[in-house]
């Protein structure tokens, strides 16, 4: 499988990085992190991302100024992108159609290939622009997968709820995984 992901810079950005730590190796990896992110990083957590991702076989890493990179056209086969958090700004601009960066442009490439998309929007409370925003993208097949918590699984750490939401990431994107306990 061939995996776009899209890191932007809302708050929650590690999300991002643990998701593509946690994915399997057979699964190639085409990361793009917004200069927002990276600076939501560093004051979140004081972490230098390109230190995470490089050290990951299997993987691309591409700056979102890069609009020459394979995934911004049709013709290079991915399979599923998520983008993960995904800010409001990047979530209107996707609603809208604005490709002015490499994560919007994939994005656009995705949709109009009719590929799988998750979109993980990190706020509260959702704005009535961002719901409908949420909803028109709903209706072009996206999938509007925010991180929620589930109780069910007994999570009692950050680590173990972030892992659950990972883990329900992995099971839209059909990656088999056992970083949470399923409900019986």
């Amino acid at each position: 499988m061939k995996l776009v992901v899209a890191i932007t810079g809302a708050s929650g950005s590690r999300l991002g990085l643990k998701l593509i730590q946690n994915l399997p190796s057979n699964v190639e990896v085409h990361a793009v992190i917004s200069k927002s992110a990276k600076k939501a990083l560093k004051l979140e957590e004081n972490i230098n991302i390109k230190d995470l991702i490089s050290e990951r076989e299997n993987s691309f890493i591409y700056k979102e100024t890069q609009i020459e990179a394979p995934i911004s056209s049709g013709s290079f086969k991915t399979d599923k992108m998520i983008i993960l958090p995904c800010s409001m700004n990047t979530l209107a601009k996707c609603a809208v159609g604005i490709s002015d960066n490499l994560i919007t442009r994939a994005f656009t490439v995705m949709l109009k290939e009719n590929r799988d998309i998750i979109l993980a929007p990190r706020e509260m409370p959702y704005s009535s622009i961002a719901l409908e925003n949420m909803l028109k993208l709903s209706k072009l097949g996206v999938t509007i997968a925010p991180p929620t918590l589930a109780y069910y699984s007994k999570q009692d750490s950050l680590e173990m709820m972030e892992d659950f939401m990972i883990g329900k990431w992995f099971d839209l994107l059909k990656i088999d995984h056992n970083l949470y306990k399923r409900w019986e």
